[in-house]
């Protein structure tokens, strides 16, 4: 594949994403500042990869860093310790400055706000994408499916960054709640990349593994409430029983619905990647077409009972909130 055809691949997909919230936001900023912070925050990609580089040397110098790497603690540890403070901090670094300078000239809310942290982390995103694509490291599938990670792993900063900006008052309240939702992402950003991680490793270390996606399903989740609260929408409530054991039985049900979804989601990645090489012949043959189709309709009827599950739970909520 040509270096324009990977690049494409690389910045269409966030861009597309972008799209989807920029149109979601009433009053939202010009196109043309979310665009310089998607260029912004692949830059701020760039620069948070020299700066991993520049730590994984000094660690190899100082400790037997790449054989520490081989566990999962080893990788959980760098993750903690490095990737997920440098990658956030390189992106809220970006977008700080990008409020700076645009404050002068425009009026930005903190809708504005949240739509810079999920442009900039949609940049990021576009930046890691090519690294992946020119170095064959992961397929498109790959890739394209991880599209929005970045844009959930900031959001909680985002949404506090525009409450602490626009604050008149109370701001030590606001800048508590800003720190922690930037350690609050470092550590789902690290918890994200080590369960995406464990299937490499044997039983049962492996079984982490089947709790990443429902994990990205509620952090969308997240993201999607905080969207929510930023545009002055009515959040969503899913916990609305009146005693203590019905609340407990929502729960449940919130849990098991986040499993079933997400690796519904996952057998369809799976089912995806197992028939991308495959020719049309062979995918239309008659073993494995029924498979396809078998596997399919399993996973599809997972994710349905989960947006059941969804859907009786939203309902119910609603009935007591009117």
């Amino acid at each position: 594949m040509t270096d324009l055809f990977l690049l494409l691949w690389a910045v269409i997909p966030p861009l597309v994403f972008l799209g989807y919230y920029y149109y979601r936001v009433p009053h939202a900023p010009p196109l043309s500042l979310l665009l310089w912070l998607f260029l912004l925050g692949a830059i701020s990609g760039f620069l948070a990869l020299g700066l991993e580089y520049v730590f994984d040397s000094v660690a190899n110098w100082v400790l037997n860093w790449q054989r520490i790497q081989r566990s999962l603690f080893g990788i959980a540890l760098r993750q903690l310790i490095a990737i997920g403070p440098i990658e956030e901090g390189c992106k809220l670094l970006t977008v700080v400055l990008a409020n700076y300078y645009f404050q002068r000239r425009y009026h930005l809310p903190s809708s504005s706000i949240f739509l810079f942290t999920i442009a900039a982390a949609l940049g990021f995103t576009a930046e890691e994408n090519w690294i992946y694509l020119y170095h064959g490291t992961a397929t498109i599938l790959d890739r394209s499916i991880g599209t929005p990670v970045h844009a959930m792993f900031s959001a909680p900063w985002g949404y506090a960054l525009g409450q602490y900006l626009h604050a008149t008052e109370r701001f030590n309240h606001y800048k508590n709640l800003l720190v922690r939702a930037g350690i609050n992402s470092v550590i789902f950003h690290a918890l994200v990349n080590v369960l995406s991680s464990a299937w490499r490793y044997s039983p049962p270390l492996r079984f982490l593994s089947y709790g990443f996606f429902p994990l990205l399903v509620w952090m969308f989740w997240r993201m999607e409430q905080l969207l929510r609260q930023v545009t002055s929408q009515r959040p969503v409530h899913l916990i609305s029983g009146h005693t203590s054991l019905h609340r407990y039985w929502q729960r449940g049900l919130v849990l098991f619905a986040l499993m079933l979804g997400g690796n519904a989601i996952f057998g369809l990645f799976i089912l995806a990647r197992a028939i991308s090489p495959l020719s049309p012949a062979q995918i239309f043959s008659p073993d494995f077409f029924w498979l396809i189709i078998s596997r399919f309709l399993t996973n599809l009827a997972f994710g349905l009972l989960a947006w059941l599950i969804y859907l009786y739970l939203r309902h119910g909520s609603s009935d007591r909130h009117f």
